[in-house]
Parts: structure tokens; C-alpha cells; sequence
């Protein structure tokens, strides 16, 4: 019988350690009905009561699928923001614009390189540098 109110004094105890760590982590606008020290207050000095309550009533349920309340009346939720970088449409918009900024800028360079070698060669062959209008930007 001591084995079993030990087992039930330890269950309390994680499910109020686990009930703290959900208020304490929650936004402020998942906490639904009293403000978080209310409830941090109520766990603590009711831990089985108030652990189910924070549970049931306390914190904001969210679907698997959506982001609504399940509670009649419930706010919104914040529209979902993307879970990585790579999955945000600007994000990979801004990659592709350096991308292709930095592509141009090499390209420029490349541009800038071979006019020096080939007035380089013409120098030594005894030919003038040929002038050529340069595109301005």
C-alpha cells in the first residue's frame, strides 16, 4: 500500500513539474482565463487540481491541422509563420536577388579582367588599346 501512495505522490509530482514548465513557457496570448502568476500560484499551492486545471481550462488548445482555439469563442491564433527558412517565400526571394546580384557583379569583373589582358596584348604587339564604350549601371 506504501509503494502505491509513493506511486501516487510521484505522478502528482511530475504532472505539477510538467504543468509549471507549460505555464511558464507559454505565450501570453496562449494563457486563457487568468493571468500566468494566477495560475502559476494555483499550481503550486493546489498541484493535482491545479495541474488538471491548466491542463483543461488554462493553457489553449490548438489542433494538429489549424491553429484555433477548441474552446466555443476562442481567439485565433497568429497566422503561421514558416518553420524554416527555406520553406519562407522571402526569404528565398532575397537569396535569389543576391544571387543574381552577385552573379552580375562577377560577371562585370570578368568583363573588367579580359579588357586588361587583351590591352596587355595589344600593348605588346605594338597595336593602341582599342576603346570601347564601357555600359554604365
Amino acid at each position: 500500500m506504501a509503494r502505491l501512495y509513493i506511486l501516487l505522490f510521484l505522478a502528482q509530482v511530475v504532472l505539477a513539474v510538467c504543468a509549471l514548465i507549460s505555464c511558464l513557457s507559454a505565450e501570453e496570448d496562449g494563457i486563457r482565463h487568468l493571468p500566468r502568476i494566477a495560475w502559476l500560484l494555483i499550481i503550486l499551492f493546489f498541484p493535482l487540481v491545479g495541474s488538471i486545471a491548466w491542463f483543461v481550462a488554462g493553457r489553449e488548445r490548438r489542433h494538429a491541422g489549424g491553429s484555433t482555439s477548441w474552446a466555443p469563442g476562442g481567439r485565433p491564433a497568429a497566422p503561421a509563420r514558416p518553420v524554416a527558412p527555406d520553406d519562407d517565400p522571402e526569404f528565398l526571394r532575397s537569396i535569389e536577388e543576391r544571387s543574381r546580384q552577385a552573379d552580375q557583379e562577377l560577371f562585370r569583373r570578368w568583363e573588367d579582367d579580359l579588357r586588361r589582358r587583351e590591352d596587355d596584348l595589344r600593348k605588346r604587339e605594338g597595336e593602341p588599346p582599342r576603346e570601347e564604350p564601357r555600359p554604365e549601371k
